[in-house]
């Protein structure tokens, strides 16, 4: 039985910005709410013969996979693919036509041969045919628009993270998937984001679609096979030119190394537009630097606060500097007596956790031009949760978010036009503010804050 289905509808974005959108199709993921998980199967920049992966929704979490083939690109007016699954084909036609400068009108077409479909009973399945349409293009008219502001503090959200159980409910998951929007679609041509921890988890599939989206990217680790395999990920996922793409070998653990490398990046760069301190790690014992530091400490804080400090020079009035947290913040305050845990018997979650929570002050705290924003991922299923957390990871692996989920507010930051200054007090995740403190004994005071900045800023002289 052939069905099909045809709606149109118009954005507020020049022509060129929606076809760069649509031209990768595993987009789709970010705007059809029938799609699951889409991936592109062939390397580097869409074009004719490129081919997809599509899992679609179906009743009962189940899922249905289909295989999408790139037949036409008429740039930036037409898209045209072709897709088979079990028992059924589609033709997907997707017509772009400029109304004026930053006005575009997209028309989709969906030719559908549904083998299991009687045409006896298409008057029952048409009105789900035709709102799964529906809802198709109403998603992509969402993905393709910007709101005026970004959410609010909500007393739901209040409500959740102080009950801490309902909050973590939708950490994994689900509380992505529940979120009305999950598009990445302003681009970043021309923009340089220096990101730490990009060779696998939350930091490689930030930098993907960070590249996909146009932007420059510094990547920085310890490990240069690890970014050399990472820059080539990359360019397969997004189709980037090798010179968008600068490797910059540090291992975060030094202080040393770490200002090594920003000094490195000054010397290459003009200027820089974003940068993520996603770069994070979490030991089972305790370990000194050899410049006397915890280690958790001078990873997680230390580390991300001086990359930040020295890099100011290079920042902008539009700049930003996204921290990576953990939702584990929420369970520690910082010991400003024993910030190194030289008294207290070592718990490598807890020291993490308050790490993390000095980095949140930090950031909130800060001054001069730049924006800094704090989010924290979820639980997401990454390399690092598998080898730091082992049976974390095996008892929620179910439930845990992939990295793409985890990566979303990440990337949503670096890229979204309607943040201001005034949103970068917040602790974001899934791209709404939520609360920094929902235990007792977990929120500094203002007084203990400053010891605090006292205490880095005159740490971290000496590697300036």
């Amino acid at each position: 039985m052939k069905y099909t289905l045809n709606e149109a509808i118009v954005v507020d974005r020049p022509i060129e910005d929606c076809f760069a959108y649509l031209k990768d199709f595993s987009t789709i993921e970010q705007w059809d709410p029938g799609v699951y998980r889409s991936r592109k199967l062939t390397p580097g920049s869409p074009k004719v013969g490129t081919e997809y992966e599509i899992l679609l929704k179906l009743p009962a979490n189940k899922q249905a996979a289909m295989h999408y083939r790139q037949i036409a690109i008429e740039q930036p007016r037409q898209l045209i693919l072709e897709g088979v699954g079990d028992n059924f084909s589609a033709l997907d036609t997707i017509t772009l036509t400029a109304l004026n400068k930053n006005r575009t009108s997209i028309d989709y077409r969906a030719e559908l041969d549904l083998a299991w479909l009687q045409p006896s009973t298409l008057w029952i399945f048409k009105p789900l045919l035709k709102r799964i349409g529906t809802k198709a293009v109403n998603g992509l008219q969402v993905a393709l628009s910007n709101p005026d502001a970004p959410a609010s503090r909500r007393l739901k959200n209040d409500i959740c993270d102080k009950l801490v159980v309902p909050a973590a409910l939708g950490f994994g998951k689900r509380g992505y998937l529940s979120q009305p929007r999950k598009s990445h679609s302003n681009r970043m041509d021309g923009k340089v984001v220096a990101i730490t921890g990009p060779t696998a988890g939350l930091g490689l599939d930030a930098a993907c679609e960070l590249s996909r989206l146009g932007a420059t990217l510094i990547l920085i680790g310890r490990d240069g096979e690890k970014l050399q395999q990472a820059a080539t990920d990359i360019q397969n996922f997004s189709g980037c030119e090798t010179n968008s793409l600068h490797i910059v070998e540090a291992d975060l653990s030094s202080l040393h190394a770490t200002s090594a490398a920003a000094k490195a990046i000054l010397q290459t760069q003009p200027r820089i537009d974003v940068l993520i301190n996603n770069a994070g790690a979490l030991f089972a014992t305790r370990e000194e630097t050899a410049e006397g530091f915890e280690q958790a400490l001078a990873v997680n804080f230390l580390a991300p606060v001086l990359l930040s400090k020295l890099l100011d020079g290079h920042f902008t009035d539009a700049s930003r500097v996204i921290n990576v947290v953990s939702g584990g913040l929420y369970f520690q305050g910082v010991n400003l007596d024993d910030l190194q845990f030289r008294n207290e018997a070592y718990d490598g979650s807890k020291a993490y956790a308050r790490a993390k929570r000095a980095l949140l002050y930090m950031s909130q705290e800060s001054t001069g031009k730049t924006s800094y924003y704090t989010m924290h991922p979820g639980w997401a299923a990454t390399p690092g949760v598998a080898k730091s957390l082992p049976a974390f990871n095996k008892k929620l692996k179910h439930f845990m978010r992939d990295g793409r989920m985890g990566a979303d507010t990440m990337i949503w930051l670096a890229t979204a036009p309607e943040l201001s200054r005034s949103d970068q007090a917040e602790l974001w995740f899934d791209r709404q503010p939520h609360t920094c403190d929902v235990l007792p004994g977990t929120k500094s005071s203002a007084a203990e804050i400053q010891q605090l900045r006292n205490w880095t800023f005159a740490t971290l002289s000496r590697f300036e």
